[in-house]
């Protein structure tokens, strides 16, 4: 029987982009380029690499957003995933990061899988909470935050590295991981990769196609809500001392001043 591997994936603004928040203070995607989070790509190869080492694979890139949004599975696509499903709902426009766990946890149920893998975060939101939160919708264990994981005999191992020591973690298919950026470094498309993912199916589904309401997402459903936000200052000119023999006790006064000695 094939393995069924699930990449969840996320179409994020260009963090080198000028970024704004639009008129409901979500983030302004019209206004600056996106792209495939980067801690997603290693999601993406991690995926590649057990489909390269089982008997038999597939693996499903799946992404939650706007239109635009299908740019991110062209790349995971062009990396060597199989197919792709798009998530695309007007409602949808706003979802915190609980309700796009319930997105994905229908998502993943309709499309059937047996592992699914993600970022350690998403490059925007920085949360790092929605795999988690997807575990528990599915019901199935979550091993998170991985440097190394692989898949034998139906268990999925990996090993997850703190400040001060390494755990090896095990649970039984179905699960739901997650990947830091230690744990290998992502492909690039292959020439031969971009053109082959044009052939690719990608599927499209909105909240109807999930059972999902419209008040149970977007900004409606949210359980978070940004009340405001402001430009960052613009920056100022640093102090500028001239070494005419006090330049040392100048320093150290600042430096005690900003309380950093």
């Amino acid at each position: 029987m094939s393995l069924r591997i699930v990449v969840t994936v996320k179409y994020v603004p260009d963090a080198t982009g000028d970024r704004h928040f639009a008129d409901d203070l979500t983030v302004d995607r019209d206004d600056v380029d996106g792209l495939l989070s980067e801690l997603d790509e290693y999601a993406v190869e991690q995926a590649l690499q057990i489909a390269e080492n089982a008997d038999d694979a597939e693996v499903t890139v799946l992404t939650v957003g706007p239109e635009d949004a299908k740019d991110a599975l062209r790349k995971a696509l062009s990396m060597g995933a199989d197919k792709a499903i798009h998530v695309e709902d007007d409602d949808v426009h706003g979802t915190d990061a609980i309700g796009t766990s319930l997105v994905l946890a229908k998502a993943v149920e309709k499309a059937g899988y047996d592992l699914v893998i993600s970022g350690m975060a998403s490059t925007d939101g920085t949360m790092g909470v929605v795999p988690a939160l997807l575990a528990e919708r599915l019901g199935v264990p979550q091993v998170t935050l991985l440097s190394e994981v692989s898949v034998e005999d139906g268990v999925v191992t990996g090993r997850r590295d703190g400040d001060t020591a390494s755990e090896q973690l095990q649970a039984s298919l179905p699960a739901v991981v997650s990947v830091t950026d230690q744990s290998g470094e992502a492909r690039y498309p292959s020439f031969k990769g971009i053109m082959a993912a044009k052939k690719k199916p990608v599927e499209s589904w909105d909240l109807s196609d999930l059972d999902i309401e419209a008040d149970e997402v977007g900004l409606a459903g949210a359980y978070t809500v940004v009340e405001s936000a402001a430009e960052r200052p613009a920056r100022t000119a640093g102090t500028i001392v001239k070494d005419e023999g006090e330049g040392g006790k100048q320093l150290a006064e600042f430096l005690a001043g900003q309380k950093f000695i």
